[in-house]
C-alpha cells in the first residue's frame, strides 16, 4: 500500500512539473481582471433587480 502512495505522489509531481502549462503573469492578470469585471457587473445587475423588486413590493404592499 505504501508503494502505491509513493507511485501516486511521483506521478502527481511529474504531471505538475513536466506536463502542466502554467499561465504567464500577463495572462494571469488579464484573467483576474476579467473575473473582477464580471463579478462587478453581476453585482450591479443583482442590486438593480433587488431595488426594482423592493420598489414593486413596496408599492403593492405598503407599510
Amino acid at each position: 500500500m505504501f508503494k502505491k502512495i509513493v507511485n501516486y505522489s511521483k506521478a502527481c509531481y511529474s504531471e505538475l512539473a513536466h506536463n502542466t502549462t502554467w499561465p504567464t503573469r500577463a495572462e494571469l492578470t488579464h484573467s483576474a481582471m476579467v473575473v473582477l469585471s464580471a463579478s462587478l457587473v453581476i453585482a450591479v445587475v443583482v442590486f438593480i433587480m433587488d431595488s426594482a423588486f423592493r420598489f414593486v413590493m413596496g408599492t403593492v404592499y405598503p407599510h
